[in-house]
């Protein structure tokens, strides 16, 4: 007959999402104490994955499925976003060869797990933190295949590409994808422009889409955006373009 513990792993494991970490923390609220969880470890019903989570024997585990357990098990507000989000919902411009870098974004207090940052994910990652858009608005579901996991809308998703853009995301390739984004929202895009707070991503975003002269654009009402007072440098040694007072490079004002 088999014991509590062992029928307590068979519907814990039977009930398990495939392709996702188990956390410690989230075990525990299950009935699963830290003694029982080292018990499972020693005969081989789960493996570590770092200090505080682990995984099925012999299941491959992705960054999402770690994130997955982030999201659902202990509720931290991370998500993809940005050219992640924008690759994940196929308006990626460029195919990039080799381990692409996931952009993570979450608000300014959020740290993430040393289990998650040290694991061998076969990707880079970097984690943003930023306050530029409210912690909730414009988050969309995104189907694995066997969980689901919150990553950014493509309106959202384009702003947070433009707010690392051009340190580290280069401008011309953001120009490209948002040709590609014909059927934005322009209510979504109005109330994202009117909470964010940061002016050089608003004044890119209104130049850019303004050239790409998609239908949505029609819609979104300037006035209601607060566009700061000055003029901004984007790059050094750029094109000043007086209508949305930002220098831009030249390559990007001639396409």
């Amino acid at each position: 007959m088999a014991t509590k513990n062992e029928i307590k792993i068979k519907k814990l494991l039977d009930d398990h999402v495939p392709g996702t970490a188990l956390l410690a923390s989230w075990l525990e609220k299950k009935g699963i104490s830290h003694d029982l969880q080292k018990h499972y470890r020693r005969n081989a019903w789960i493996e570590s994955i770092g200090t505080g989570a682990f995984k099925r024997p012999k299941e491959s585990v992705t960054w999402k499925g770690g994130l997955y357990a982030l999201q659902e098990q202990s509720k931290v507000p991370v998500h993809p976003g940005g050219l992640t989000a924008l690759s994940l919902l196929g308006f990626s411009h460029y195919f990039r060869m080799g381990e692409e870098k996931i952009y993570l974004y979450s608000p300014l207090n959020t740290n993430l797990p040393a289990w998650f940052r040290n694991y061998s994910w076969g990707n880079p990652f970097e984690h943003v933190k930023t306050s530029i858009l409210p912690e909730k608005v414009a988050l969309i579901s995104h189907e694995e295949k066997n969980f689901t996991i919150k990553i950014s809308s493509p309106e959202r998703a384009f702003l947070e590409y433009l707010y690392l853009s051009p340190s580290k995301l280069d401008l011309i390739e953001g120009y490209q994808v948002l040709t590609g984004l014909v059927n934005l929202q322009p209510k979504l895009i109005q109330e994202l422009l009117e909470k964010c707070t940061s002016i050089k991503v608003k004044r890119l975003f209104l130049y850019m889409a303004e050239r790409a002269g998609h239908q949505w654009f029609k819609y979104i009402d300037r006035s209601s955006v607060e566009l700061g007072k000055g003029d901004r440098s984007i790059v050094a040694n750029g094109v000043y373009v007086a209508s949305h007072r930002i220098t831009l490079p030249k390559e990007l004002t001639q396409l």
